[in-house]
């Protein structure tokens, strides 16, 4: 049986475990030997890494073509409406093609942990959190598709990807589960 490990990526912590630059990586959070990460969350994006022993199982979870869906909750600038949520599902050009959502959906505030340092906040732009499900994996894709849809992003968490979620892990924790693939 393959190993399977949920991480919930802290901001600012690269999604391998060695860096020239010395930046913060998954090596110091996890001493499990022999596992990688499931495709990538970017450094300044937060939340939800699955790591595995088995390479089959890592393409299953990384591969676009498999279209596992993964969920985001994403803080934007500005205020949110439908019809931004059916741009983004409809699908916004970017340099690299035409990006859709499978799913956009408004989200009252989200119950997070706190990130470390906090957004910066500005009391006369507004923000809003959205709950975004893709299911391809392009670099920086989600930032890149509220950014064209005129929402640029403050915060990025990825909350889950297929039917695992990070559920209560905190910044830093992981768990072992069982493979659902």
């Amino acid at each position: 049986m393959p190993k399977l490990v949920m991480f919930n990526k802290p901001f600012r912590v690269l999604s391998q475990f060695t860096d020239k630059d010395k930046r913060k990586t998954l090596s110091e959070f996890i001493s499990t030997r022999g596992i990688y990460p499931c495709g990538r969350l970017d450094y300044d994006s937060e939340g939800l890494l699955v790591l595995t022993d088995s390479g089959k199982l890592q393409s299953k979870i990384s591969d676009p073509k498999f279209k596992l869906p993964k969920t985001y909750w994403v803080q934007v600038e500005g205020n949110v409406s439908v019809e931004h949520c059916e741009m983004l599902t409809c699908g916004v050009s970017l340099k690299d093609g035409l990006a859709k959502a499978d799913s956009c959906k408004i989200l009252p505030k989200p119950s997070l942990w706190d990130r470390h340092p906090p957004i910066r906040s500005r009391k006369s732009v507004s923000d809003t959190w959205l709950e975004l499900v893709i299911s391809e994996g392009r670099n920086r894709q989600v930032r890149r598709m509220t950014a064209a849809a005129g929402l640029p992003t403050l915060r990025l968490v990825r909350v889950a990807i297929g039917s695992w979620r990070v559920g209560n892990l905190q910044p830093g924790e992981s768990r072992i589960e069982l493979s659902r693939l």
